[in-house]
């Protein structure tokens, strides 16, 4: 017989619950990753545009113009990716396999962006003065809570 606790319901059932809310924790996670990307090539483009190297803005050096654009690419998916997972989750299709892809994907790549533009701030991209460098403290825990990246593509696999 299932037990009952002090507020009468049957043992187990918060978690089924919380275990039904898990696609959409991973994808508030995604949705968090997407704005700290953006957050990211904003401050970077600005720094790009006004600090200058060798007599010029660093603007102007082709690898920092292409780095930009791979890492505006890289937003670019992913915030499509949620958009379309967002659409998912309100019509109740968001699946725990997507989901935790999702989550995967987006954490990596907000932590490869973020590594991208704190190299094109140069020693600054460390300094904890600087918004970048906290960014970058911010994006390597992405990819552990809410399920580490490992488990998020452990749990796809199954499905597969």
């Amino acid at each position: 017989m299932p037990q009952k606790n002090l507020l009468g319901t049957v043992e187990g059932m918060g978690f089924i619950q919380m275990m039904q809310e898990l696609p959409r924790e991973r994808l508030i996670i995604a949705l968090t990753g997407v704005g700290a990307m953006k957050l990211a090539i904003n401050l970077t483009l600005d720094y790009v545009k006004g600090r200058e190297a060798f007599g010029k803005p660093i603007w102007k050096f082709q690898n920092t113009r292409f780095k930009m654009a791979e890492c505006y690419a890289d937003y670019l998916a992913a915030s499509t990716m949620c958009d379309a997972a967002v659409d998912a989750m309100l019509e109740g299709k968001l699946t725990v396999p997507q989901a935790s892809l999702i989550k995967y994907w987006v954490t990596q790549k907000q932590c490869d962006v973020i590594d991208e533009c704190v190299q094109l701030f140069g020693g600054y991209g460390y300094m904890t003065e600087y918004p970048i460098a906290r960014l970058y403290a911010d994006a390597r825990v992405q990819k552990i809570y809410g399920g580490t990246n490992e488990i998020m593509k452990e749990l796809a696999s199954r499905f597969m």
